[in-house]
Order: C-alpha cells, then structure tokens, then sequence
C-alpha cells in the first residue's frame, strides 16, 4: 500500500487501475474500505482512496483533525500519485473535506461529487455529534450506525437478527480516533469557500438522511456556481446501503465531466 508523509501524518491509501485520477474521501468512522464496491466499477480511473488520521491504518501525532489539514493531506496524495488534478468524491466528512479542495486548491480537481456534505454545521447537528461522542464513551456507538445511515430500503429487509450481525462487524471497525474525526464534524464551516469552486460539481443528497437536512443540501447547492443536485432513495450511508446505484450516480456524473 503507497504511503506518503506529510507533516505529522503517514498517510496510507489504495491505489488501483489506470487513468484519470478519482480521488475517494471517506466518512466519520469509515476507511478507505468504505470505497471497495465503487472502485470495482470504477474502470478506466486510477482509484486513489486514503485513510484519514484516526481511521485505517493512517497516523498522525494525535492532535486535533481539521478539514484544513484533511484536505491539505488529500492533495499531498495527489502529488506522491503523481496526479496535478482528479476528479474528487467524498461522503459525509469526506465530501466536506472534498468541497474545502475544491474551493481552496480549484486546480487540483476537475470534479467533485459531494454526498451528504452540509455547508455549517448547526445546532442540531452539534448536538447529534455530541451525542455519538457520548455513545463512543459507553461502547454502543456501532448499534446507531445502522439507526443514523440507512433508511426504509435497509430496515424494510432487515431483521432483528440480520441488523444485529451487523451491529457485531460494525463494533470492531471503530477505532479510537473516531472522535477526532467527530470534532472535525462539529467545527465545519464551508461557507467562505463555497463560492470559489470553478469544477462541475453534484451534490447528492439522501432521501432520507437523518444527519443532513434537505434544506442544508439546498443551501449547499445553492452556495456553489452552477453545481447540479441528485438524490438517492436512501439514508446518510447511500454507500453502503445502495453501493450499486450509487456508484452509477457518481461515475455517470465524473465520466461527463471535462
């Protein structure tokens, strides 16, 4: 696995196939792993999908994480890749990170595709990251994930022994730098940067995300030039409660991309 140093961090990443660079940056509590159903469709892109501080097998001196210092982080992956620009595409805090990129560093990404970023983060969501700090401290974490990422799609075919087992993968898949990632969260503020993207742009929302409101979506859509909205029948986790339908969403969108 490629590896690249950039100031206290070792930052690891994935690096498969060949052609123009899609960059994958993922959410609080996930990894790169997060990515694997969209890279195996992914053909003619070189996938480049790093870890960050606090997930996977990136490191970094413990300290606080920022957005800054994510997408700061991102761009030290294009360059040890060799790629000057790449199409860039972030879920959650990976998207959020994925807009800081695009508005900050316009030459280093020709697209970007943004599912589930929000512009501020508000009270109510303050409040709700707080509350998965609490459940870190308790150990249950995990049993919310399924409750906060998926939406009726998921539980309509789920049992109480299916969504169980998965409470049971989840649980040692959270590591500790989770909460790191989680005042990353509470301290976003995207609204100085928003209006300086110049790359194509799709924000995809959710239909039924608990986490991002459909008026943040808006007010997301609306701060950025010329961006276009979509929507997946699904919850905050569209990755990987409907990895089929959104890997069509977001390769059909950076396909057509200049």
């Amino acid at each position: 696995m490629p590896k690249v140093t950039f100031e206290d961090a070792v930052v690891h990443y994935d690096r498969t196939g060949d052609g123009p660079g899609l960059l994958l940056l993922h959410g609080t509590a996930a990894s790169r792993e997060q990515w694997a159903p969209l890279t195996a469709l992914a053909t003619g892109f070189t996938v480049l999908a790093p870890d960050f501080p606090g997930s996977g097998r990136t490191t970094d001196g413990g300290g606080p994480i920022t957005v800054e210092a994510l997408a700061a982080q991102a761009e030290a992956v294009l360059d040890h890749a060799g790629f000057g620009a790449a199409h860039v595409v972030g879920h959650s805090l990976g998207a959020v990170v994925a807009a800081h990129l695009a508005g900050t560093r316009p030459d280093r990404v020709r697209s970007a595709v943004l599912h589930a970023a929000w512009p501020v983060t508000d009270t109510r969501q303050d409040a709700e990251f707080r509350y998965w700090l609490d459940l870190l401290e308790t150990g249950t974490f995990a049993r919310m994930l399924p409750l906060m990422a998926f939406g009726p799609r998921y539980w309509d075919q789920a049992t109480a022994e299916s969504n169980e087992q998965l409470v049971k993968t989840l649980e040692p898949a959270i590591q500790p730098g989770t909460d790191r990632q989680i005042a990353a969260d509470r301290a976003v503020d995207l609204r100085p940067v928003l209006g300086r993207i110049t790359a194509p742009v799709l924000v995809l929302g959710s239909a039924h995300d608990r986490i991002v409101t459909a008026d943040q979506q808006r007010a997301l859509a609306a701060a950025i030039p010329d961006a276009r909205a979509a929507e997946i029948d699904a919850g905050h986790g569209a990755p990987a409660e409907l990895p089929a339908e959104f890997a069509r969403l977001v390769l059909d969108f950076v396909r057509s991309a200049p």
